[in-house]
């Protein structure tokens, strides 16, 4: 069985980096696993791509001004 999340550190890479790691990761997400996506910018384009395509998400910034985004598949 797969480890129940993908953690993805994105803090300082340069577009369309970021996006490109995240879309090969939603490749790779098994039933009840999720992806931790943390990020150092707001991923604003990467929402309706996630919602065009049967993924839900939870954004939150943390006290440093890093974003972290949970993403899992929509039932």
């Amino acid at each position: 069985m797969s480890a129940p999340e993908i953690v993805l550190e994105l803090c300082g890479m340069v577009p369309p980096e970021p996006m490109e790691r995240v879309l090969e990761a939603l490749d790779l997400l098994q039933p009840g696993q999720h992806i931790r996506m943390v990020i150092d910018r707001e991923p604003v384009p990467l929402y309706r791509i996630l919602q065009n395509n049967g993924y839900r998400y939870a954004t939150s910034m943390r006290d440093d001004y890093i974003y972290e985004i949970l993403i899992t598949q929509a039932n």
